[in-house]
């Protein structure tokens, strides 16, 4: 009896939380195409102003990679109303943070200002949109940071170029074979105009949502972005017509060296669905049941208790049109890639003909309830949420029904998702080892 009090109790808390989650918010077009996503929170002084443009690494042309990631530094150069040097100090001075990344699909700004200051947030991002300045100091400039990033990043960092291995060696066709930082080369060769003309084909109104959300008044909101934004003349948006790619068919082996590495990790490779398809929310969920936390199945067999490997790692890595579902171990002394292999095919085995326990899925179902709640617990949350939902999943109101997928995702879900993606022959192995000297 008491047990099932405990569990009650949890439950209507779980229901408080989740009924408290719902987050309210007004969605609307400008003339220029602009899309305006408001929310009001006044229970604390702050206000987050976002916008995310739909541009991404994937947009960019071969040759020229490495653009999206370069304007996310760029664009902080300033503009004929900020001068160069200025950005931070604004905000700064006026209590704010700000921030920006890059993606494979999209490019992401945003200031955090007391509220006091929310109108210097949207005139801020309104200077941004509006007139850039992009000339040759900037560029030159950015062009150093970036690829000082680049090196602590990746190419000096242990393991720091295992993600653009699995996706050069999964991607064919699609641009996702390419990475976000791109190519130093590709920039060095790159002239002024290109960047200029980079910036005129994106940065426009309606390539861009704003999300302004916190204690906000909505109606003087509006007027200030009518007044900043209203006036930004409509650009011309090119169609997304990636190549697709043909399904996997047969198993295929890569190696791949680094040389800032001792240990060799293997990685086990599967192309999965976009995001924005149920089975990549399923997928979500296996990652987590395999090696999320010490009492994952991984984990536990691998790791804790035979210790053949260092590290094991299940993963889902959703993206606007293809995702990755991937494995990665480093194994523990002499033992070999074969035997990790043995291993996890047989934990994908199980998955594909063996229901996981109720108590294993009511586990994966409490972790994500709790993920749901967590993620929109700040105003910033929120608002990346908002932008996200809408620029890449074309839903604005996942943000509060998105948990409603994982509740309706049952056990016999799972196992199909196994058999249907994570067969030997769909996968790439990489096999990603030291460099020899």
């Amino acid at each position: 009896m008491k047990k099932r009090l405990l569990s009650a109790a949890a439950a209507a808390f779980f229901g408080v939380m989740l009924n408290a989650q719902q987050i309210k918010f007004e969605e609307y077009d400008l003339p220029n195409g602009m899309h305006v996503i408001l929310h009001q929170d006044n229970t604390a002084p702050v206000v987050t102003t976002a916008v995310m443009y739909h541009v991404g690494a994937k947009d960019e042309v071969k040759g020229r990679t490495g653009f999206a990631h370069f304007f996310e530094h760029l664009l902080f150069e300033g503009t004929p109303n900020i001068k160069r040097g200025d950005w931070f100090k604004i905000v700064s001075s006026n209590g704010g943070q700000n921030n920006a990344n890059t993606t494979m699909d999209r490019t992401y700004y945003y200031e955090t200002f007391p509220s006091n200051n929310e109108q210097l947030g949207l005139w801020m991002e309104a200077e941004r949109l509006r007139h850039a300045e992009i000339n040759q100091i900037g560029v030159d400039t950015q062009r150093e940071v970036v690829k000082e990033e680049k090196r602590l990043r990746m190419d000096n960092q242990p393991y720091g170029n295992l993600m653009n291995a699995i996706q050069q060696n999964l991607f064919t066709n699609h641009p996702y074979s390419g990475s976000v930082i791109g190519s130093i080369d590709d920039l060095n060769a790159a002239k002024l105009q290109e960047f200029r003309d980079f910036y005129k084909k994106f940065y426009v109104p309606n390539n861009a949502t704003l999300v302004v959300a916190g204690d906000i008044k909505p109606e003087q909101t509006k007027k200030w972005i009518s007044e900043y934004y209203g006036s930004i003349p409509k650009g011309t948006v090119t169609p997304k017509n990636f190549p697709k790619e043909s399904p996997i068919t047969q198993e295929a082996e890569k190696t791949v060296t680094d040389p800032n590495i001792q240990l060799p990790a293997y990685i086990f490779a599967y192309r999965s669905p976009s995001n924005k398809d149920r089975d990549s929310y399923i997928l979500n969920m296996l990652s987590s049941y395999l090696s999320s936390g010490k009492s994952s199945v991984l984990y536990k067999k691998l790791v804790d208790k035979e210790k053949k490997a260092l590290e094991v790692q299940a993963f889902n890595l959703g993206m606007e049109d293809y995702g990755v579902f991937g494995f990665f171990a480093i194994p523990m002394g002499a033992t070999e890639r074969k035997t990790l292999q043995t291993d996890i095919d047989a934990e994908i085995k199980k998955l594909q003909t063996t229901l996981i326990s109720q108590e294993d899925y009511q586990k994966l179902q409490n972790k994500f309830e709790n993920q749901f709640v967590n993620s929109n617990s700040s105003i910033q949350g929120i608002a990346a949420s908002l932008a996200t939902n809408h620029v890449l999943m074309g839903d604005t109101n996942l943000i509060n029904k998105e948990i409603d997928i994982y509740r309706s995702i049952t056990k016999q879900d799972l196992q199909n998702a196994a058999k249907k993606y994570l067969n030997s022959n769909q996968r790439v192995i990489i096999n990603y080892v030291p460099e020899k000297k």
